[in-house]
């Protein structure tokens, strides 16, 4: 069975992309086939995976006009890993996509019954295929969120430790309380402490308090080492080992099982 993981926060600039990356390479590197959706308009991890797209077609895809064959590229990078990755990358096309559900609303109906329940409904197709499908969604709680709640077996948040950040989450756990009692009863959630700083006592106090209520997993420091996987396109499991950053990941994936 695909188990489908998203990374997701409403809140831009908590290391989202950044975790969809280091997650998604590390699970084809583990030899899993690996699908990775960009629904994040900026298209930054596409690009990070060496996927160059001028126009993507993810909303005609999701609204059935073409097949997923059209919308999957494969990932480019000399690391064996980069065989077991495809990607349907993202454009600024995708700002398209809630203009198009409304044009396309009786045929949504007719298809999925609602429009939150499009990607599930596409991601049938890939489930004899892939092991994983990693989605990477915008900052902000919109159609595209909300569909990958509605598909996903399990939610990452990365969080950082600021009282912002955090009062940030209640509009996102909110949203995941009402997909999961009425769509996906299935859905589980864990939040990953981002661009953690262990010398600031009122970071690790936040962090405390958050685990009193939420599945908190081990943090992830704010690292060079993960400016530059990001900017040489390089994993932290590739990275020597005396890197914080790679020790950091090992942690958290050991946590969640996915291993």
């Amino acid at each position: 069975m695909t188990k489908i993981i998203t990374i997701a926060n409403n809140k831009g600039g908590v290391g989202k992309t950044m975790q969809a990356y280091q997650l998604s390479t590390h699970l084809a590197h583990q030899g899993h086939k690996v699908l990775v959706i960009d629904l994040d308009s900026q298209a930054n991890l596409s690009s990070t995976l060496g996927v160059d797209v001028k126009r993507t077609l993810i909303p005609e895809w999701l609204i059935g006009d073409v097949e997923i064959e059209d919308v999957i590229q494969h990932s480019e990078g000399k690391d064996n890993f980069y065989q077991n990755l495809d990607v349907i990358p993202a454009s600024r096309h995708l700002a398209n996509l809630a203009k198009l559900l409304i044009l396309s609303e009786a045929e949504v109906r007719k298809n999925a019954g609602r429009k939150e329940r499009l990607l599930k409904l596409r991601l049938k197709e890939v489930e004899d295929k892939y092991d994983y499908v990693v989605i990477d969604t915008p900052p902000m709680l919109g159609d595209e969120l909300i569909m990958a709640l509605v598909a996903s077996h399990r939610i990452l948040i990365p969080t950082q430790a600021q009282d912002y950040s955090i009062d940030g989450l209640e509009e996102l756990m909110d949203t995941f309380e009402i997909i999961k009692e009425s769509e996906n009863p299935e859905l589980d959630f864990n939040i990953i402490p981002s661009m953690v700083n262990k010398r600031r006592k009122l970071e690790q106090q936040r962090l405390e308090e958050l685990a009193q209520s939420f599945n908190v997993t081990s943090g992830v420091r704010n690292l060079v080492d993960m400016q530059e996987s990001i900017s040489l396109r390089k994993p932290v499991f590739l990275m020597g080992k005396n890197s914080k950053g790679k020790k950091d990941y090992q942690q958290l994936w050991e946590s969640l099982g996915l291993v």
